[in-house]
């Protein structure tokens, strides 16, 4: 049974994620939301429901830390013998996770002593606090947040004879450590974890399968593994080519930033993101664009706005079952038209008959709350009772 969603209360404190003040709806209210990160899922699932989603979380992948990895010791040892000349920091858990993992090996105050004498970059702000919590100063961190800006600044100072060391996050940096070796660096990897598929599928499967299905409106990214991750289970459940359709069409596939969006974008798959790099941020601009796709109908002297799992009519959530929300998509499919028997009991899926249909526009009228919202018309079948002289809107 789907839940009712939540409304917005009339006053509360803003903060970054706020809509604007509606004391009718959430902007969310209505929509399913998946949720692919494998961290921070539960803060970013809190600030979708708080916008009035109803969400689906599965991570796309699982971080793998590599505390006990001999590559990881190798590289530390050896930057602790011989300090790099600059050192990267491109994510802030993975630099934590390098000096927590030296302390295990009771290395982390020569490899920190080390680094003192590097010129230490971050990618983003939470590198950048990593590093201060080591005791360590940054020297520069990009506006964009991007590995690519990082890149063109340490090309444009000149990294010829250099020792760079970069810290990986999670996956190979081919083209970064490439391009700063081809410039006449000395590159040393830092790998201090690594993506791979969750180890139970499950959950990852049943959100694959309803999102090819139909049945998600936006789905999340915050990294470009998880975006791969999920396309890559798609292909192994033999649901890549719909997964791919449905997240070119209906669903909208939201990233936090554009490095998550490129395996999204090899695809053709249309992927918007925030200007700043922010869950928050995401969570804003899905608030705010996802409802523009829905029209808003004027209706026998109401609004009315098919979502996803839920109907608002004058502002007002109105949940219906999948088979009546079917139906009433169809119908506003081409507002104001007849829509035949035929096609509402092709809508409504399985056998049946002319019966059925009835039943569903009958069941369908009650919970809108006004049956003039649906005209029948003898021996032609159904329409929504469009206002003549009143225009579709997008959004609320």
């Amino acid at each position: 049974m789907t839940p009712t969603p939540p409304t917005v209360p009339a006053a509360r404190a803003h903060d970054d994620t706020d809509a604007p003040t509606d004391a009718t709806v959430a902007p969310l209210a209505g929509f399913t939301v998946a949720v692919t990160a494998a961290r921070r899922a539960d803060e970013l699932a809190a600030l979708l429901r708080r916008k009035g989603a109803e969400v689906l979380s599965a991570p796309a992948l699982r971080i793998v830390p590599l505390s006990d990895d001999q590559r990881l010791a190798h590289a530390s040892q050896e930057l602790t013998r011989r300090p790099a000349d600059v050192v990267v920091a491109t994510t802030g858990i993975g630099f934590r996770g390098w000096v927590e993992a030296c302390d295990t090996w009771g290395s982390a105050e020569a490899l920190v002593s080390a680094m003192g004498s590097s010129r230490l970059l971050a990618r983003g702000p939470k590198a950048k606090g990593a590093i201060r919590a080591a005791g360590l100063r940054e020297e520069w961190s990009p506006p964009s947040e991007s590995s690519a800006e990082v890149l063109d600044y340490l090309l444009e100072k000149g990294v010829a004879g250099l020792r760079v060391a970069v810290q990986l996050h999670g996956e190979p940096l081919p083209d970064f450590c490439a391009a700063l070796r081809m410039a006449g660096a000395e590159v040393v990897e830092v790998p201090v974890y690594r993506w791979t598929e969750p180890e139970d599928t499950a959950g990852l499967d049943r959100l694959i399968e309803d999102v090819a299905g139909g049945g998600v409106d936006a789905v999340t990214f915050t990294s470009a593994p998880a975006a791969a991750g999920l396309l890559d289970r798609a292909g192994h459940l033999g649901l890549h080519r719909g997964l791919v359709s449905r997240l070119c069409g209906d669903t909208m596939a939201m990233c936090v930033g554009p490095v998550t969006a490129r395996p999204l974008m090899a695809e053709d798959i249309p992927t918007p993101w925030p200007d700043r790099a922010r869950i928050g941020a995401m969570v804003k601009r899905l608030a705010e664009e996802l409802p523009e796709r829905f029209p808003n109908l004027p209706v026998a002297g109401h609004r009315l706005q098919p979502r996803g799992h839920a109907v608002l009519v004058d502002g007002v959530v109105c949940p219906l079952s999948p088979a009546l929300m079917r139906v009433l998509r169809e119908l506003a499919r081409r507002p104001g038209a007849v829509r035949d028997r035929a096609d509402l009991l092709a809508s409504l899926g399985g056998d049946g008959d002319a019966h059925a249909v009835e039943t569903a526009v009958a069941r369908l009228r009650g919970a809108l709350g006004d049956p003039r919202i649906i005209q029948t018309v003898v021996k032609r079948g159904y329409r929504l009772a469009l206002d003549t002289g009143e225009c579709a809107t997008r959004g609320d």
